[in-house]
């Protein structure tokens, strides 16, 4: 049987495969790997003041829409106020009227109860004050985005009108407690009453709505 012989394959070269054409390396000299970091360089701050200028765009659109909201909140704020001073004050004349007349506090103070309705038939608060949008821009903080006098201003209006809204707790504490229901109370008891509605509520009534206006009318330049 005759033996098969094999032959070992040799990788061509040159001479034995003509068609193969030569490698060409082409060199780069350190002028145009210095352009290439450039323009990988500027790739990168270009996308970085970009992204910063797209947040600052969003930030002052953030800012004014928060300042538009305060503002509105403050101009509804100022007309329920206007008509809750305007009612304070009819029912401290109501209050002034019952102290001169026995028969009416008789009537205020019965069957061991106290009738508020002889002296504000609209409740304590005709009004209620909202803090809504000034709740929401100081979770956005909003005293980095605003001047020290806006800030302070702000402040001292939110923190009149929550004290305003607060004589509703104190005249409820007044006119609920057991002392109030006796007839021979009613007197001092609308005393108490009087004190803490000018207390609270009527004697801010005319500062506040000064600073309604003074703050409508920063924020309006502030836009």
């Amino acid at each position: 049987m005759e033996e098969e012989t094999t032959e070992e394959s040799t990788p061509p070269t040159p001479e034995t495969n003509p068609d193969k054409k030569p490698q060409v390396y082409i060199l780069r000299d350190w002028k145009e790997y210095a352009g290439e970091s450039f323009l990988i360089i500027f790739s990168v701050l270009l996308a970085l003041i970009l992204t910063e200028f797209i947040n600052n765009l969003h930030e002052k659109n953030e800012t004014k829409e928060l300042l538009d909201n305060i503002r509105k909140e403050l101009k509804v704020n100022r007309m329920l106020e206007k008509e809750q001073y305007a009612y304070h004050q009819q029912v401290l004349k109501s209050i002034d009227s019952a102290l001169a007349n026995p028969g009416l506090q008789k009537k205020i103070v019965s069957n061991d109860e106290f009738h508020l309705k002889y002296i504000a038939p609209q409740g304590i608060l005709y009004r209620y004050l909202d803090d809504v949008a000034w709740e929401v821009a100081k979770n956005h903080n909003i005293s980095a985005k605003v001047g020290i006098k806006t800030m302070y201003l702000l402040n001292y209006i939110y923190q009149d009108q929550a004290r305003i809204m607060k004589v509703e707790d104190e005249i409820a504490k007044v006119f609920l407690s057991r002392e109030a229901g006796k007839v021979e109370n009613a007197h001092a008891t609308l005393i108490l009453i009087k004190n803490n509605y000018k207390g609270w509520a009527v004697d801010r009534a005319p500062g506040l709505l000064k600073q309604y206006d003074e703050a409508i009318a920063i924020l309006g330049d502030e836009k």
